[in-house]
């Protein structure tokens, strides 16, 4: 069957419905929860009531039990019947946020504002990082290495064995679409700097904290002391008297052993403060991950190294449900009456670092990798949630020699219903192609087409086209140039560092391919064409293919003089009535119809 946009949406649109249903149900759930542990209580006051009016009763006494019992049964019912509600919220969250993305374009995830660099190759020009950037439209992503992964392979081209492979492995991810959906709802309510927060702990912190538990006379009495208290307890309870007193003295030396191990133990728990319930989510989030046999080699190098340098065979799954087991045992501390007892006669707070000591030593190498893990396939479902939602886009192929073919190319963040399309390729050697025509013809947002769709090439993505080859290039733009009050710029300097960067860049790289967007803008007529035209003359020499868009025509007459190194294209107008239709459609040749004039006269100025 033939996915569409429309049967994509469709299904979203049917997921956030039942989920909806759901969170209904599960919140009418609740509601009675709550009724009944108030009925509850009321008939254990009504029972107390009794106790005080009648008099004494084994039989009240016993009735007393039984709503007690009941209540707690609820608690823990109430309990597992919230995190079922708070998963199915967040799972709404995703398949909601899937809706608006098709149908406007927004994204709730982070748009990566903090990679934007003006002074980058090509991120500022092509809408890279930001908000209403192709990041911001990708990403997928809530941990700070997943975003960081993600501006990496957005940020730079990547080498033809690793593209293939990565098309490999987002096309596959992309069969499990519906477990990523669940993956990415694990995380929801994950801070991007708490998996950071857990793996500095463990991989920096812990060893020296755990130094105290080393001491093999506190790990053999941490092992038989609870076993010294109940028995004693025992004891007292059946002879009374003096054993009571020895009792007295085993609750004070186990409350005095917590006490002056208090500082370590503190050191220990800190970081893991109520941590368990991430953790718990992390564990879900990566089990289904280690139940699928992954094909691609992309994938399957997520798992190398990772689980083979601990001393268990146990999946990183497990090992992260073991970790939050003990914290979740070590956050009873942060009850001080139950703590208090379950120190006095469990040692609570030793035990659980002792636990947390044995639990490192066999696999605190495993989870560090298995963290990172989760952030790589977030990056990887990015990407694979892009190739879903866009059935129509294609990957491209790759190609060994010089070479770059789009056809129905398009603009990946111009909505569907208004972007036009085109088709363009190079020839069989470097050329600097002139792209003439009036304003408002398109000509800005054909560069960005072109460079936007390279850039998703070499991340391993789809494009946004019907078929798409090209080989790697290192993509140089000059299109959006600002002066700077801070750094005492003007636009014109500006425009020369810009130069000078892509001059440099060129030297280096015999793979370059520049976008060039209305040159020395800075600067008068006459030095802009010179400028303009010395610049296309030394890509041309270096025989560095480019895209030049201008409105000065007399640079298309560059053909006749270096004849294949220069082909010229254009974007038109027609205009009827004074009305101007614009239809954004490459033409070859250079631009006969201009229409500055008349955007003046709507104004209120007429050219004589």
């Amino acid at each position: 069957m033939i996915r569409t946009k429309d049967s994509i949406l469709n299904d979203y649109r049917n997921n956030v419905a039942s989920q909806q249903t759901q969170i209904d149900g599960l919140k009418s759930k609740l509601n009675k929860i709550s009724f009944s542990r108030l009925g509850l209580f009321i008939a254990e006051i009504i029972i107390i009531a009794l106790i005080i009016n009648i008099g004494f009763s084994w039989v009240l006494i016993a009735l007393t039990i039984i709503p007690v019992i009941f209540f707690m049964i609820l608690v823990k019912k109430q309990i597992a019947v919230q995190q079922e509600l708070t998963y199915a919220e967040q799972l709404l969250w995703v398949y909601q946020n899937e809706v608006n993305h098709i149908t406007s374009n927004t994204n709730g995830y982070s748009d990566g504002e903090c990679y934007s660099n003006e002074y980058h190759p090509y991120s500022s020009d092509l809408d890279i990082y930001g908000q209403g950037t192709l990041f911001s439209y990708i990403n997928r992503c809530n941990t700070n290495n997943g975003l960081n992964i993600l501006a990496e392979n957005l940020g730079r081209p990547n080498g033809k064995d690793i593209i293939l492979q990565r098309q490999e492995a987002i096309a596959e991810m992309t069969e499990h679409i519906d477990k990523t959906f669940h993956f990415r709802a694990e995380l929801q309510n994950h801070k991007p700097g708490q998996l950071d927060v857990i793996k500095d702990k463990l991989e920096h912190q812990l060893p020296n904290q755990l130094k105290f538990t080393h001491n093999k006379t506190l790990q053999l009495y941490v092992k038989i002391g609870p076993f010294i208290t109940f028995g004693v307890l025992i004891l007292g309870a059946i002879f009374g008297g003096h054993v009571w007193k020895i009792f007295g003295l085993v609750a004070l030396f186990n409350m005095s052993l917590i006490f002056f191990n208090l500082k370590y133990i503190n050191l220990v728990y800190y970081g893991f403060t109520g941590g368990s319930n991430l953790l718990d989510s992390f564990s879900g989030t990566i089990k289904w991950t280690e139940e699928i046999t992954w094909k691609s080699t992309y994938i399957k190098d997520f798992f190398k190294g990772n689980d083979s340098d601990g001393i268990t065979n146990d999946p990183v799954s497990k090992q992260i449900k073991q970790l939050s087991s003990i914290i979740k045992a070590f956050d009873n501390r942060l009850n001080p009456f139950v703590g208090f007892f379950l120190n006095l006669f469990l040692l609570l707070d030793l035990k659980c670092s002792f636990d947390l000591n044995k639990w490192y030593i066999k696999s605190s190498t495993n989870l560090v990798g298995g963290l990172y893990r989760i952030s790589q396939f977030e990056e990887l479902i990015s990407f694979a949630t892009l190739t879903h939602n866009q059935p129509d886009w294609s990957f491209p192929t790759i190609a060994d020699n010089f070479n770059l073919k789009g056809i129905e190319l398009g603009h990946p963040l111009i909505h569907e219903r208004e972007r036009v399309v085109n088709d363009f390729s190079l020839g069989a050697h470097p050329t600097v192609d002139i792209v003439t025509g009036s304003n408002m013809a398109g000509k800005s947002t054909f560069l960005r087409t072109v460079g936007i769709n390279m850039v998703l090439a070499f991340a391993g993505a789809p494009v946004c086209a019907k078929e798409m080859s090209l080989s790697i290039f290192k993509v140089l733009s000059y299109m959006r140039i600002k002066d700077s009050l801070n750094d005492h710029t003007s636009t014109f300097k500006a425009e020369l560092n810009r130069l000078k960067m892509i001059l440099d860049a060129i030297n280096v790289s015999a793979n370059s391919f520049v976008l060039i967007d209305e040159m020395l803008r800075g600067t008068n007529s006459k030095d802009k064409y010179l400028g303009s035209k010395v610049f296309i003359e030394k890509l041309i020499a270096q025989s560095t293919p480019a895209l030049f868009a201008t409105h000065d025509l007399q640079l298309s007459e560059m053909e006749a003089d270096h004849g294949d190194n220069v082909r010229n294209y254009h974007f038109d107008i027609q205009i009827a009535e004074d009305e101007m239709e614009f239809d954004y459609k490459l033409k070859h040749g250079p631009c006969k119809t201009f229409n500055a004039a008349l955007l003046l006269k709507q104004i209120g100025l007429t050219l004589s």
